[in-house]
């Protein structure tokens, strides 16, 4: 298949995905938001709540098979997880508005995943995210000789990717696990198990705000990552 047809097959894909995840929220919210999301969360039965849990991590299986079939080396199957990430997320909020009008702006606050904590932020981070990973994926992508790549990560490149990503998380996870934490210090003598904390504590938690500066450190280290190996790039181009 040309790599034009297989980038359309696996965008679309994407996009599918992106409006699928989104109908699912338009059910949940139906179901248990009749009047408009908002924080704190409704209670939900247990069965849904592990089977939202589950739909989750099987999301991540799909886009990482997806990636696995679309290359050969696994330097382009993570750009491609890169891509497919990115595009289904980046539809998931435009079907969302276009399907209930939510969310309101960027700056909205939204419950962004659940594993291993709840993340929260507002929507106009996961929209950067998404935004710098599809670059870091283009730069990568662009840079082979036929079907092999010619940049390659070095060690401290990884590195640098894998420390951005957890300045990102733990800017996502802070608020709710600063939560988690003031909550057993209010109440040292209760257990709290970890099914409480994935299904109880979620229900009385109202986020109260986002580390912009974490959060912008990560993303800094991210975009670091891109305009080094697009300048490294460009001085291979340039010896050719």
């Amino acid at each position: 298949m040309p790599s034009y047809s297989k980038t359309i097959w696996i965008i679309l894909f994407a996009i599918a995905m992106g409006y699928l995840e989104s109908s699912v929220v338009v059910y949940l919210r139906e179901l248990y938001y009749p009047e408009g999301f908002n924080f704190p969360l409704k209670v939900m039965a247990q069965e849904i709540a592990v089977t939202e849990l589950y739909r989750e991590a099987a999301t991540l299986v799909m886009i990482f098979a997806v990636s696995v079939l679309a290359a050969k080396f696994w330097l382009h199957r993570f750009a491609w997880f890169l891509v497919v990430f990115s595009i289904w997320d980046l539809a998931y909020y435009f079907f969302l508005k276009i399907l209930v009008g939510w969310p309101e702006s960027l700056f909205t606050t939204d419950i962004l995943f659940l594993l291993p904590s709840m993340w929260t932020g507002p929507v106009i981070a996961p929209v950067i995210n998404s935004l710098t990973m599809i670059l870091l994926a283009l730069v990568i992508l662009n840079s082979r000789k036929g079907l092999h790549p010619v940049l390659h990560l070095s060690n401290v490149l990884w590195t640098l990717l894998i420390l951005g990503s957890v300045i990102v998380l733990i800017a996502y996870m802070k608020d709710f696990v600063s939560y988690v934490i003031e909550y057993r210090r209010l109440q040292p003598m209760a257990v709290i198990s970890s099914q409480e904390i994935m299904l109880i504590l979620p229900t009385q938690f109202i986020p109260r705000s986002f580390d912009w500066w974490l959060f912008g450190t990560g993303v800094g280290i991210h975009l670091t990552v891109v305009f080094v190996l697009f300048f490294r790039k460009r001085q291979m181009i340039g010896q050719d």
